[in-house]
């Protein structure tokens, strides 16, 4: 906020103005019982809350927002608990980056700006706004519509709902009792609440796992699976030809794997489910990943990467020609980094196509090709053609062979800004690996412009995180040196109902980005052992995985086992 150059008063009798008989009454009034003459005024029906709300946003240079129809996020209330937000006289309306919109029925009240700046690891740019819409938004969405699952299994036990459609659930049961079970209120009711327990709880994958005995629900949350109510054994072929009629598949095929998709709107927020069906002997297992667009980064500001890396990465982007190799594991997201960089250069002048296997989020404005191996386009079949194409720049999924590497290496050298991932552990090790593949360390040297590393972890509850004394035996037994958290306040984890018992909450990510310079080029063509890269690259001032993720400690979002543990290899 800046700072005022006026004050309260004179904005509020700017905007309702008071006779000045009147408005001298008030003022000797307040003075004499000791309260703040807007207040005052506030209670005789001189000026009205719509008003004062008008003039402390002028006062404070802020806007003024009404929230007449407005629906809140569940997953921003979910920041807080909602007897807090109701408590604070606050309600969150939009996230990007790290940076959260609120709106503040009073702007003036600190404590409660710096309890939510606290709470959640957030920048605040408050609005102001009435504070009974405030409340009443707020309790707008104490009442969940949804009914949870383990209720609708409950009532379905107790109303007698549940049809035997046969012994073990896998093959019994004719395809047409099939088809109108799956079609039937108790399966919908299930199916629809799986989802939405799902976006409710944030995860990012759904398990519907067939057991010899019983049908297993599980949600992948924060990269761990969590068991949920379990559907009863009988109901297990409805389940999944409902997911299969979502989906559009054919429900009549259990003895083949399946893919699908489709998307579902709820909780304010449209999101795709990608889905595998995979045959196993008590039935077919469903995975769904849950692909929310909402949830990812707009730019790279928004990664949450350090200054030096940031600005290399920036460099990297803004170059005409050249490759950037996002590496890492499966999960540790590396798709939502190389999306991350596409909305970047994502402009009108810029001609932008991927080749993804899935495409994954669908973007505005990018011309994404979906690669099918069963009919022969791979991906470097479809580079041939994009090249013909007249792209600037290139996305290629994943360089999984020689033959990929090369088209995309000569496509870097001929003009084109090439991204793409490669499965290795650290930066350094991506030139390695593409040496591996048959491509010319001259090549390389002159065509790869930046290669990063990355990981997720779990950041600690904000709600239930504990203050612990430094962890010595812990230190020790990482070999890490005591004396680097001389001023470091180290928290555990606990679990409380906010984070489902965990102890942790949502997820970040540490980077290790190796920019590539002259003397990396020179080195790279004498030496393309990653051991070598990645020495010459640390006393060239790159931040390794670990050093970045021991900075999320000291910041107090993670424990320095959760980063021992997702660096366990450097």
């Amino acid at each position: 906020m800046s700072t005022p150059s006026k004050s309260l008063m004179e904005c509020l009798k700017r905007i309702r103005p008071i006779e000045p008989e009147t408005y001298a009454e008030a003022e000797k009034e307040a003075e004499q019982i000791q309260v703040p003459l807007e207040q005052l005024l506030l209670k005789q029906g001189l000026v009205s809350d719509t008003d004062m709300v008008l003039a402390t946003a002028d006062y404070l240079d802020l806007r003024p927002i009404s929230l007449t129809n407005f629906s809140p996020d569940p997953s921003l209330i979910e920041l807080l608990s909602k007897d807090q937000w109701k408590e604070l006289h606050a309600l969150p309306l939009c996230k990007v980056g790290s940076r959260l919109t609120l709106a503040m029925a009073d702007p003036f009240d600190i404590v409660a700006r710096d309890t939510i700046t606290s709470s959640t690891d957030l920048e605040l740019s408050p609005v102001v706004a009435l504070e009974k819409e405030i409340d009443e938004a707020i309790k707008s969405i104490t009442n969940e519509p949804t009914q949870a699952l383990e209720d609708i299994l409950k009532d379905m036990a107790e109303e007698g709902e549940v049809e035997e459609l046969g012994r073990d659930g896998a093959e019994d049961g004719s395809l047409n009792d099939i088809l109108e079970t799956a079609g039937e209120a108790p399966v919908i009711r299930i199916v629809n609440s799986i989802l939405i327990e799902a976006l409710r709880k944030g995860a990012s994958d759904i398990h519907v796992e067939p057991m010899e005995k019983s049908l297993r629900l599980r949600n992948r949350v924060d990269g761990v699976l969590y068991e949920i109510p379990n559907p009863p054994k009988n109901l297990q072929n409805a389940i999944v030809s409902r997911l299969k009629i979502m989906a559009n598949l054919d429900i009549a095929e259990r003895r083949v794997p399946q893919d699908g998709r489709f998307k579902i709107k709820a909780l304010n927020k449209e999101v795709d489910i990608r889905m595998s069906i995979l045959p196993t002997v008590h039935g077919e297992k469903v995975v769904m990943r849950i692909l929310d667009k909402t949830a990812l980064a707009p730019n790279l500001g928004a990664l949450g990467l350090d200054q030096l890396s940031l600005a290399n990465f920036s460099f990297a982007l803004a170059q005409s020609h050249g490759m950037i190799l996002v590496t890492g594991p499966t999960g540790s997201g590396k798709t939502t980094t190389l999306y991350s960089a596409l909305q970047e250069l994502n402009v009108v002048g810029t001609n932008i196509i991927t080749t993804e296997n899935p495409v994954e989020y669908q973007l505005d404005g990018i011309n994404q090709v979906q690669i099918n191996p069963a009919v022969g386009l791979t991906f470097a079949a479809a580079l041939r053609s994009i090249l013909r194409q007249d792209p600037d720049v290139l996305m290629v999924g994943e360089i999984r062979d020689g033959e990929t590497a090369t088209i995309a290496i000569e496509a870097a050298l001929t003009g084109h800004l090439v991204l793409s991932t490669l499965h290795t552990n650290d930066a350094a090790g991506a030139i390695a690996r593409l040496i591996d593949m048959g491509i010319e360390p001259f090549m390389l040297a002159s065509s790869v412009l930046l290669t990063q590393a990355q990981r997720l972890y779990r950041k600690l509850c904000p709600v239930c995180k504990k203050e612990i004394d430094i962890p010595t035996e812990v230190l020790k037994k990482s070999r890490l040196d005591p004396t680097i958290f001389s001023e470091t306040q180290f928290y555990q984890s606990v679990g409380c109902p906010k984070c489902n018992s965990a102890g942790y909450k949502g997820r970040g990510g540490i980077m290790e980005i190796l920019l590539v310079d002259e003397v990396l080029r020179k080195t790279i063509l004498n030496n393309t052992e990653a051991d070598a890269i990645a020495k010459i690259a640390i006393a060239n001032g790159m931040r390794t995985l670990r050093e970045a993720g021991l900075d999320r400690v000291r910041s107090g979002l993670t424990t320095i086992e959760e980063i021992m543990r997702v660096t366990s290899e450097h």
